[in-house]
């Protein structure tokens, strides 16, 4: 259950709609935490970057459940929120994803969105203005959200890999095989079937687009991959993973769960332990 009792009009909380997807909490993993089965803020907004946090989490939210104090007024530019070098999260996540987290960057000139965000207005104008939208990668058939209409406004081209690519007709170009290649300008498609048989993820520059395969977890403050969320094999995700230890990246955005930026080799230690661990288990 949700915060929303009583007369709530004087503070920040998140109400009863809230269907715990998390992603307020992996956004703001400071202000936010999980209590009684839905996200609820730890505490008051208590300096003006958790009130900026607060405020993206009332556009992240996929059904509004984030609150504001009434009589507040919405601060503009929250979205994109630039999250490291050339790399932006789009927020105004999609219910139709779980709540996934979506992102755009640049790589050889070409402007890219991973995954895909509901539709909104704002961010079509800033693509817009930013000179507009030539790729869609999709890390699997479950974060695809309004990917389909941002395709249409921008004539951009969409991937995603064979084995997940029934279910979107919309989708101009199809990775196959299990090999990780080059498949645009600095653009490195990894798949890494488990989580649905048909994930990949982006390696774009030094940030990896890890989809739900892979993410930060807070709390543990270690790199995390869902085994009760696996809707494939788990095993075969495992070994997926394993294929990373040949990759160089800094940084791992997820669609669900944490987004961390550290340096290359330090992601490596991360990754080994986190594979360490998990073959433990």
């Amino acid at each position: 259950m949700a915060e929303d009792k009583g007369d709530v009009d004087d503070h920040w909380h998140v109400s009863a709609a809230c269907f715990n997807c998390g992603a307020v909490r992996t956004a703001a993993p400071n202000l936010f935490v999980e209590r009684n089965g839905a996200s609820a803020f730890d505490h008051q907004p208590a300096s003006d970057q958790e009130t900026e946090d607060a405020w993206r989490s009332v556009l992240i939210c996929p059904v509004a459940a984030v609150r504001p104090p009434k009589g507040l007024k919405m601060p503009t530019g929250l979205f994109p929120q630039a999250l490291a070098p050339g790399v932006w999260r789009l927020g105004y996540n999609a219910r139709s994803s779980y709540g996934a987290h979506s992102y755009i960057t640049l790589a050889g000139g070409l402007r890219l969105m991973i995954d895909g965000p509901r539709w909104s207005g704002h961010i079509e104008r800033w693509i817009a203005e930013a000179g507009g939208l030539d790729h869609i990668l999709l890390t699997h058939r479950n974060d695809v959200a309004d990917a389909g209409i941002y395709a249409k406004r921008f004539g951009a081209r969409v991937w995603m890999h064979a084995n997940d690519a029934d279910g979107t007709p919309f989708v101009t170009d199809i990775i196959t095989g299990d090999l990780a290649h080059e498949m645009l300008p600095r653009v490195r498609v990894i798949p890494v079937a488990g989580h649905t048989r048909g994930s990949v993820m982006f390696l774009i520059n030094d940030a990896l687009f890890s989809g739900d395969s892979l993410c930060w977890d807070f709390r543990r403050r270690a790199l995390h991959a869902f085994r009760d969320a696996c809707w494939y094999d788990w095993p075969t995700q495992l070994r997926s993973l394993e294929r990373l230890v040949h990759e160089s990246f800094s940084g791992v955005f997820a669609g669900h769960g944490g987004s961390i930026a550290l340096d290359a080799p330090t992601m490596q230690h991360e990754l080994r332990a986190f594979l360490d661990t998990v073959k433990a288990d």
